[in-house]
């Protein structure tokens, strides 16, 4: 065999392992580990709204909402829930992660029963959703940010389908109930999610922290699995400390 054949032929051996690592070989993410990253959403929230327009237009239509968030649990999905109290477009949702992709989808129920989904990712604490309107062909988008662990902004835009830029309908921004703005982020950890305790339980002369009644209820259903995962996430944090 020529010589140039032979050093190709190493080259391509070397290189196939390298170029044998797809994307299955990327460990996934469990639902509860991704939807973490929203941990400061869990509680109970003020909302005010505004259409977008002139200060006229803005203060014609301002509206107050409540907003309750909460983890939901079974078996091994996890998803979190929202309810929305006197929500001028919505009622209810569900916030889920969706591994294919590590995508994000939130649906949205409207007064008239409408459930509406929208898919997309998050990026430095900002989740941008989009879903295509059959009716009217245009795209809607839902942006939610996290501005701070008690203050968080959702927006609501449309793109036409003959337009390239998506403009802005309305936005509501939340401030979170019973917490100053200021307030710590640290204090007593949820056993189940991770997020800030603010209720507890005791299990075999132990106090146990959680951050909603969703968390509590699974914790009271299976508490020896919530109990050694908490204690396995602490046992890694404290490795990765070292």
């Amino acid at each position: 065999m020529p010589r140039p054949c032979v050093l190709w032929t190493l080259l391509l051996a070397v290189l196939a392992p390298v170029g044998a690592v797809g994307a299955d070989d990327v460990p996934k993410r469990s639902p509860k580990e991704a939807l973490q990253a929203f941990n400061d959403l869990i509680g109970s929230w003020r909302g005010s709204g505004e259409p977008n327009g002139t200060r006229e237009e803005k203060q014609r239509g301002f509206w107050q909402e409540t907003i309750a968030w909460q983890w939901q649990f079974k078996a091994d999905d996890a998803w979190l829930q929202a309810t929305f109290t006197k929500g001028k477009y919505f009622t209810a949702g569900e916030l889920r992660y969706l591994p294919d992709g590590d995508r994000y989808q939130l649906t949205l129920h409207t007064p008239a029963k409408d459930a509406l989904q929208f898919a997309g990712t998050l990026k430095e604490r900002r989740l941008t959703m989009d879903r295509a309107d059959e009716k009217t062909g245009e795209t809607q988008r839902v942006v939610l940010s996290l501005l701070h662990p008690n203050r968080y902004l959702y927006r609501y835009e449309v793109k036409a389908a003959d337009h390239s830029t998506f403009t802005s309908v309305y936005q509501v921004g939340a401030t979170k109930e019973g917490e100053s703005f200021a307030a710590a982020d640290d204090g007593p950890e949820c056993v189940v999610s991770g997020g800030h305790g603010t209720m507890t339980t005791n299990y075999k002369g132990k106090t146990y922290y959680f951050c909603c009644t969703g968390c509590r209820d699974a914790f009271n259903d299976t508490p020896e699995k919530y109990i050694k995962e908490y204690e396995a996430r602490k046992a890694k944090e404290k490795e990765n400390d070292k």
